[in-house]
């Protein structure tokens, strides 16, 4: 379970939220203004990722405020899974935009000649973007990480690499000025071309790991290793003989754990009850956010099987 309330943290995940919004719209119209003023396909560039920015984030929006609903008959589990649709969302966005951004740097690079004016207003928005972007990526980041929620961390994720791709642009009008004042150096008048691919590059790169994860939770992947350590966790818990069929899935920044498991003896039903207590608790120990869910057998019920996979264990190592 979190740490505050859960009142709290929906509140903390909200303004988390809206806070990303707001900074979105502010620089997305800076950006927009800037570009078409100065003609810089990179900032023109940092100006379409931050419009799509500013769609991804009204997705978080409103994904967080639906994912905090509680659960009800049709939606046992809850709508946690809202997140991790909403990250899915945010990566498409990106990658559409990414392909829009390539194909323009290539026109500019083997088709149509265009001026950029590398004037001190570009180099003063992209160094608000950067400080803007810290700011909110931190914000995003320590809410995504307490409240476990990947909605937040794809907003995080997507704005800590803005701070990358625009420090790529103002490189790019960098090898503006520079190509204007060397003749000999003309050739880095397409740096804003190719810095803009940089940027498209490494928001396909980000992009294509966060939406790997958001797949692998929409289908229900169990967490690498957390099974293993819930059955070795379980089995230390005294009166517990064996943990077996663990079952992990995420749903946004929610956890379900299905574990079975068999008991030492015979032990009577208030004695059983108190280890399924603890079992609960030492699984939670290793998954605090986990909605557990123990199934306990007696001993004999499983010693069968138990007798067999032992015997099959020692066939193998007979063999091996």
């Amino acid at each position: 379970m979190t740490e505050s309330s859960p009142i709290t943290a929906e509140t903390e995940k909200r303004q988390a939220a809206q806070n990303s919004v707001f900074a979105a719209i502010f620089l997305t119209s800076l950006k927009i203004v800037v570009g078409l003023l100065t003609n810089s396909l990179g900032i023109l560039a940092e100006a379409a990722h931050s419009g799509l920015d500013l769609v991804a984030a009204l997705v978080t929006f409103f994904a967080v405020r639906l994912s905090d609903k509680p659960a009800d008959e049709e939606h046992p589990y809850g709508y946690g899974k809202i997140e991790n649709l909403s990250a899915l969302i945010e990566t498409v966005l990106l990658l559409i935009t990414s392909a829009w951004i390539i194909y323009e740097a290539l026109n500019r690079l083997f088709g149509a000649e265009v001026e950029v004016d590398a004037s001190i207003w570009a180099f003063l928005v992209m160094g608000i973007s950067i400080t803007v972007d810290y700011n909110r990526s931190r914000m995003l980041l320590r809410a995504a990480k307490k409240h476990n929620s990947q909605a937040l961390e794809a907003d995080a994720l997507h704005f800590s690499t803005d701070i990358w791709s625009s420090s790529v642009v103002i490189a790019g009008l960098i090898g503006v000025s520079i190509s204007r004042a060397v003749p000999g150096l003309a050739w880095l008048g397409h740096a804003d071309a190719i810095a803009a691919m940089i940027v498209a590059f490494i928001v396909i790169f980000v992009s294509a790991q966060m939406g790997k994860r958001t797949v692998l939770a929409l289908l229900d992947t169990a967490p690498a290793k957390l099974p293993g350590e819930i059955k070795s966790t379980v089995e230390a818990v005294p009166g517990v003989v064996e943990c077996h069929h663990v079952r992990v899935r995420e749903a946004g920044p929610y956890l379900f754990v299905d574990a079975h498991v068999a008991l030492a003896g015979n032990p009577p039903l208030s004695e059983a009850h108190n280890i399924v207590l603890k079992i609960e608790e030492a699984i939670r120990q290793i998954a605090p956010r986990a909605d557990v869910t123990v199934h306990a057998d007696p001993e004999t019920a499983v010693t069968p099987r138990l007798t067999r996979e032992k015997a099959a264990e020692e066939l193998r190592h007979t063999h091996d």
